[in-house]
C-alpha cells in the first residue's frame, strides 16, 4: 500500500507562514512564555515543536524547552497491531523539564481522530500534573472519535473518511508539503 497525492493543500511557504502564526497565539494566549513547555508527539510534531520553540524564541528572546513523545505503548490500538503480526517500533519520550505546573504546548502534525492526542496526554500525566495542556496542530482534518480540539490550528481541511492527509517536513522528507490524496494499493 502506498498513498497517491491529488493536490498539496499547503506548500513550504504557507506552513512557514502557519507555524510563525501559531507561535506568535501561543504567546498572547499566554502573555508571554513564562512557564511554558513545547512537547512535539514522534515523529513529525516534534520537528513542528522545535520550529514553535524557535519563532517563539524570536517574538520574546528567550528560549521555552522543547520535549518529544513517544506514544507508542499509550496507543489504544496496540493490541490489534500486535495480532496483525508487526512489531512497532518504540522510540525516545525525552522530557527532561519538570511538567509540573507548566504549560504544555503539545505539537501534533495532523489532528484527525483524536486517539493520538488522547495517548498522549494519559503518557504527559505520567510526567507530573502540568497546570495546562494546550493543543497545536498544522492540520485539522475533522472525523473526531474523542471530545478533542485544537487551540491552535495551522489550517482546517474538510476531508472525506477515505481521504488521507499526508505532512512531509523537510527534516525528515527533503521538503515541506501538505498533500491530500488516498491510500493506493
Amino acid at each position: 500500500m502506498g498513498f497517491e497525492a491529488k493536490a498539496t493543500i499547503m506548500d513550504a511557504d504557507q506552513i512557514r507562514r502557519a507555524i510563525k502564526r501559531i507561535s506568535h497565539e501561543i504567546v498572547e494566549r499566554n502573555g508571554g512564555v513564562k512557564g511554558l513547555v513545547v512537547v512535539g508527539i514522534l515523529r513529525r510534531g516534534v520537528h513542528l515543536a522545535r520550529r514553535i520553540a524557535d519563532y517563539i524564541e524570536k517574538i520574546e528572546d528567550a528560549q521555552v524547552p522543547v520535549g518529544a513523545l513517544d506514544i507508542t505503548l499509550y496507543r489504544d490500538d496496540f493490541e490489534v497491531t500486535r495480532n496483525i503480526q508487526t512489531r512497532p517500533v518504540v522510540g525516545t519520550t525525552d522530557i527532561s523539564e519538570d511538567v509540573t505546573e507548566k504549560v504544555i504546548i503539545l505539537v501534533d502534525d495532523v489532528l484527525f481522530t483524536g486517539r493520538t492526542i488522547r495517548a498522549a496526554l494519559d503518557e504527559l500525566i505520567d510526567f507530573g500534573r502540568p497546570s495546562q495542556i494546550q493543543l497545536a496542530v498544522l492540520v485539522d482534518r475533522g472525523h473526531r472519535e474523542f471530545p478533542i480540539k485544537a487551540d491552535y490550528v495551522g489550517r482546517n481541511v474538510p476531508t472525506s473518511e477515505v481521504e488521507m492527509v499526508e505532512v512531509r517536513l523537510k527534516e525528515l522528507d527533503g521538503k515541506d508539503e501538505v498533500l491530500l490524496g488516498e491510500v493506493s494499493e
